[in-house]
């Protein structure tokens, strides 16, 4: 029979085990963002720049010294690497052999990327990095038709070549890929071996359910083509073999590590403890299971047309004692260094507003630096009322 969990202790499972409120600042702070990445298995990257952009927010919200340069001394030690996971991201070297099952399909045709194959020019892109070494897209002079995504042909090559394994990102500059021979970025030592498909399946599995507690099949094959029957093939054998614990919450069955009685002993931080979540956070990125785990229901609307938005182009959820209370639409303006929060939206299961409040400006003083703001504009709150406490108290600050 499944164990049963109530959902504030499934909640909690999922809290602890994604580190959000678990700071460490005894350990180097360099360190400390690597052991992040390892833990969590990816982080995913965002080009949307309204606020900090999602790979540094995440990173920020679980290591209180992080900083944005970072990522590039990790990829310049051989330490993470960019490649895909459900989306783009940042992977621990450690895990490099697990991306090979998708570079190899790719690369046997077996699986498409979304660019189409122009193989002559594949060679001709390769052989110029071969030669001439590390280049960007940039480097490659293109004076015909631009293709999808208002991307050049040699572009398109240089993704394709990434994809399917042969070239590697070796650093950004401006944020702008720079491609090399996948031989000559990764360390020595690294383990080149494909996994078997057991292996894969297995991995996916384990390292799912470390960084998140608790899983069903569909979350931990999310947006990974043809693994879900496979995910739950081997969900049920670790079980069998006693490798996995059945969970039951809300009436949902899940799958946990056997560890999980003892992540659920370590007691949550203070009441007090409030995070202003990137939407893109590992937290929340599947929004079905948050909705069934957390009862927040999220869409980032700057994928809305601007008529349709209920609380504005990048609203950022607010995690606080627990819970999902609330999300902030702000935009930090880099010309005059102010954050603007354009939209405070409250979510109805707020049981004391005071506290709230002197949690949330503790908080968005801390987003501001981070942001490298120097002052907050407040716009708009629901509901209306909050509007002018708040601000009081902001301006107090």
């Amino acid at each position: 029979m499944p164990k049963s969990l109530t959902i504030q202790e499934a909640q909690k499972l999922v809290l602890l085990s994604q580190n959000i409120l678990n700071l460490n600042d005894k350990v180097d702070a360099l360190d400390q963002t690597l052991l992040t990445i390892q833990h969590l298995g990816y982080i995913q990257i965002d080009t949307i720049s309204t606020v900090q952009r999602a790979h540094h927010h995440t990173l920020w919200n679980r290591n209180p010294q992080y900083q944005n340069n970072h990522l590039d001394q990790l990829v310049e030690k051989k330490k993470v690497f960019e490649y895909w996971s459900h989306a783009a991201a940042y992977l621990p070297m450690q895990d490099y052999k697990y991306t090979l099952p998708r570079k190899n399909a790719i690369l046997k045709g077996e699986q498409k990327h979304w660019f189409e194959r122009d193989n002559a020019l594949m060679k001709i892109v390769l052989k110029r990095i071969e030669n001439e070494g590390a280049l960007m897209a940039k480097d490659f002079v293109h004076a015909g038709e631009i293709g999808v995504w208002g991307s050049k042909p040699e572009k398109q090559a240089l993704e394709n070549l990434f994809m399917q394994g042969e070239l590697m990102i070796s650093s950004r500059k401006n944020f702008h890929k720079v491609y090399d021979l996948t031989e000559r970025v990764l360390p020595k030592g690294v383990d080149v071996n494909e996994p078997t498909q057991e292996e894969y399946i297995r991995f996916l599995i384990k390292s799912y359910l470390k960084a998140n507690g608790l899983g069903q099949a569909s979350q931990i094959a999310y947006l990974l083509k043809k693994t879900k029957p496979l995910v739950s093939a081997g969900l049920q054998e670790m079980h069998a073999n006693g490798e996995l614990i059945k969970l039951s919450v809300n009436q949902q069955l899940y799958y946990s590590l056997p560890e999980f009685e003892g992540v659920l002993k370590t007691p949550l931080p203070s009441s007090g403890s409030l995070k202003i979540l990137s939407p893109f956070d590992n937290l929340l990125i599947q929004r079905k299971r948050m909705q069934l785990l957390f009862d927040f229901d999220y869409q980032l609307e700057c994928y809305v047309p601007k008529e349709k938005r209920k609380y504005g182009y990048f609203s950022l959820p607010i995690l606080w004692a627990g819970k999902l209370v609330a999300r902030m639409d702000c935009k930090a303006e880099k010309t005059t260094a102010i954050l603007h929060i354009n939209h405070l939206a409250m979510e109805k299961n707020v049981q004391d507003l005071d506290a709230f409040i002197i949690a949330f400006c503790e908080e968005i003083e801390n987003y501001k630096r981070f942001n490298n703001c120097t002052q907050i504009r407040l716009h708009k709150t629901t509901p209306k009322s909050l509007r002018v406490v708040l601000q009081k108290v902001i301006d107090d600050k």
